[in-house]
């Protein structure tokens, strides 16, 4: 009889460990609150109104059915280690191997509720495209992105995909020629904001800021926003704003917290360099669940993810035949991005070794979308997977 494998969360992480686990002969079976994975990296276009809602929607019960394993679509109420189970609309579920990758939880600092998001709720995207019309309609305006951290878990930002945003309203502004009406202005609390990708790319992105003409505010805590959208910093300074964007760091899942999970400060679930949690037989927890090894840059990213899902699956796989070998996702902790700017794109990657910055004018963003079509294509089997990929 095959052993069981429970994946919980349908992300990036989750989604492909799920794949990798039925490939290796498991019984799987996974389990999203909801029906499908967001292409989070693609939903930057679902702002500017490039791409519908549910162009970046992957239908997880097609792709199971495609794979050959179990949907369940439910909200995890609880998790127990000792007894390697999870409790989903009060039923408690248990298997021989189980992965963790439900993510983890948005910060929430004073009045984030006057912002709009691109993380958590996927609708966001959509309450932000609406938001951003409505602004264009009025003809002029004062627009505000930034992000924030968690001095508790430095890894946990979320900045990349607010550089594109700006970069591409900056671009949708000149298309409809109203770029001279509206004021931009990016802000973090970090004196280098992206910092994480390397020097070269902060130089860069702060360069293509000033000959966009895009205001920086760096370095300066921000302690709460006002209705509105006004961000107020700690020195008492503040950035008025018609519309404010702000994706705040992740935190640890609450349903992590209440485990009896090893947890780091910020609550997210302690690993080895396998993805097995120590003193747990059995469970795994990969992606933005886990609590990241590795050097002080180290950033959460979806290809990192998909990267300990893989490794994970690979060693449960051995386990379960018998091999000693295991892999670790630590020699693969890397940055790597296509970062899209409306009319083209920069490939940025850092690893141990170097860091590169390599500007692609119109192609990149080409290159970017043609991605977004890859991915869906090839979780649905509809093309092979490249190499890398």
């Amino acid at each position: 009889m095959a052993k069981s494998a429970l994946v919980v969360g349908g992300g990036f992480a989750g989604l492909e460990a799920a794949i990798q686990l039925r490939k290796a002969g498991l019984d799987v079976t996974l389990v999203s609150d909801r029906p499908y994975l967001f292409i989070y990296p693609t939903s930057i276009w679902v702002v500017t109104g490039e791409r519908a809602f549910e162009e970046v929607c992957l239908d997880l019960s097609d792709v199971a059915q495609r794979h050959g394993f179990r949907f369940l679509q439910g909200s995890v109420e609880s998790v127990s280690g000792a007894r390697r189970a999870v409790v989903v609309h009060g039923k408690e579920m248990v298997a021989d191997h189980l992965i963790l990758a439900i993510g983890g939880q948005p910060l929430r600092p004073e009045g984030v509720e006057h912002t709009h998001g691109l993380s958590g709720d996927p609708r966001n995207s959509v309450r932000l495209n609406e938001a951003l019309e409505k602004l264009l309609a009025r003809g002029s305006g004062r627009i505000a992105m930034g992000f924030g951290g968690n001095p508790k878990d430095p890894s946990a930002v979320r900045g990349g995909p607010v550089f594109e945003v700006m970069f591409n309203v900056v671009h949708l502004l000149r298309k409809r020629g109203l770029r001279e009406k509206f004021e931009p202005t990016f802000f973090a609390p970090m004196p280098s904001p992206g910092e994480r990708m390397g020097k070269k790319a902060v130089a860069a992105i702060q360069d293509m800021f000033r000959k966009l003409g895009v205001g920086m505010r760096f370095g300066k805590k921000i302690t709460a926003f006002e209705p509105g959208g006004t961000v107020v910093f700690e020195d008492g300074s503040r950035l008025e704003s018609d519309l404010t964007v702000f994706i705040p760091a992740q935190d640890g899942h609450p349903v992590l917290k209440g485990s009896d999970l090893p947890l780091n400060d910020a609550g997210f679930v302690r690993i080895d360099s396998g993805c097995g949690v120590p003193g747990f037989p059995g469970i795994h927890a990969i992606g933005d669940s886990a609590a990241l090894e590795g050097p002080e840059w180290k950033a959460k990213q979806g290809h990192l993810a998909e990267v300990m899902a893989r490794v994970a699956a690979e060693n449960i796989a051995a386990e379960v035949a018998g091999r000693s070998e295991r892999r670790s996702y630590l020699p693969h902790v890397a940055i790597t991005c296509l970062m899209d700017m409306g009319n083209g794109a920069a490939y940025v990657h850092r690893d141990a070794e170097k860091e590169q910055m390599v500007p692609l004018p119109v192609v990149g963003h080409w290159m970017k979308k043609g991605w977004g079509a890859y991915f869906k294509l090839s979780k649905r089997k509809v093309v092979p997977r490249l190499p890398g990929m």
